[in-house]
């Protein structure tokens, strides 16, 4: 991949000192997790233990490597031209990157003075008072609802649901755009009423530019071994392209983006 800086187009402002995160990797070229090709920054901790998670290895809050935001800029602006010309930009995921809000939002701030548009992807699992700084600098909210059913969004993260709905009520009063993500789980959250209730919570909100249906996968397995971690879900198959066709007619119907 090309490392070039890229032209700048404004002076990066030096983040005030002491703020740094735990960071648990990066990945040059994301093509998932955003509009374009993006530069995709894992954090480190997360309170929900989703039975599908992708990322088990970014749990513990206390691992990672500790960078300011500073020194993380400058590992993005490396890609900086690659990703401009593709309509990409910065994505920051984890684990649960609002658990370190401070430091999202100065990183934000240094990506916006050189003109690089920021994402953030989040379960939405954090007060909006502690999330107000990062999202202020936050262009686009990839918010990952996991269920629109309190029982059954209990069982898939092991946390409550009343959070996530606030914080997405809270996107759409502040007409932050977002994204809507939703992973289809055969047996958990692949039902027709509960998707159908999941659509017109959606409709509710004023913020939403698409929905993304993602259908479960069990690519991560490996991880979960690896850890030590019981893996739930290993007799679980992943929806069929057919059935996540219709899922995605079923969105569009009621007047959604989706895809």
């Amino acid at each position: 991949m090309t490392s070039s800086s890229g032209p700048s187009t404004g002076t990066p402002e030096v983040p005030k000192p002491g703020t740094r995160g735990r960071i648990h990797s990066f990945e040059s070229f994301g093509a998932v997790d955003g509009p374009g090709i993006r530069f995709v920054v894992f954090m480190q901790g997360c309170p929900f233990r989703c039975k599908y998670c992708q990322n088990p290895d970014t749990w513990l809050t206390g691992r990672g490597l500790e960078m300011s935001p500073l020194e993380v800029f400058r590992e993005v602006r490396k890609y900086r031209a690659y990703f401009h010309s593709a309509g990409g930009g910065i994505t920051v995921t984890g684990g649960e990157p609002l658990l370190q809000p401070r430091f999202v939002k100065e990183l934000f701030e240094l990506c916006h003075g050189d003109k690089i548009h920021t994402a953030l992807d989040t379960s939405g699992c954090v007060p909006p008072a502690m999330a107000e700084e990062a999202v202020s600098q936050t262009d686009l909210v990839l918010l990952d609802l996991k269920s629109i059913d309190e029982k059954t969004h209990k069982a898939l993260t092991g946390s409550g649901l009343a959070p996530v709905m606030r914080f997405a009520k809270w996107l759409s009063d502040i007409a932050k755009p977002a994204w809507i993500r939703h992973v289809v789980v055969p047996g958990y959250t692949d039902d027709d009423a509960m998707l159908g209730a999941l659509a017109d919570f959606i409709l509710t909100l004023r913020n939403v530019e698409l929905v993304e249906l993602l259908p479960f996968h069990k690519l991560a397995e490996f991880k979960w071994r690896e850890l030590g971690y019981e893996y739930e879900l290993y007799d679980t198959e992943p929806p069929s392209p057919e059935r996540m066709r219709e899922i995605i007619d079923m969105f569009a119907a009621k007047g959604l983006k989706a895809r």
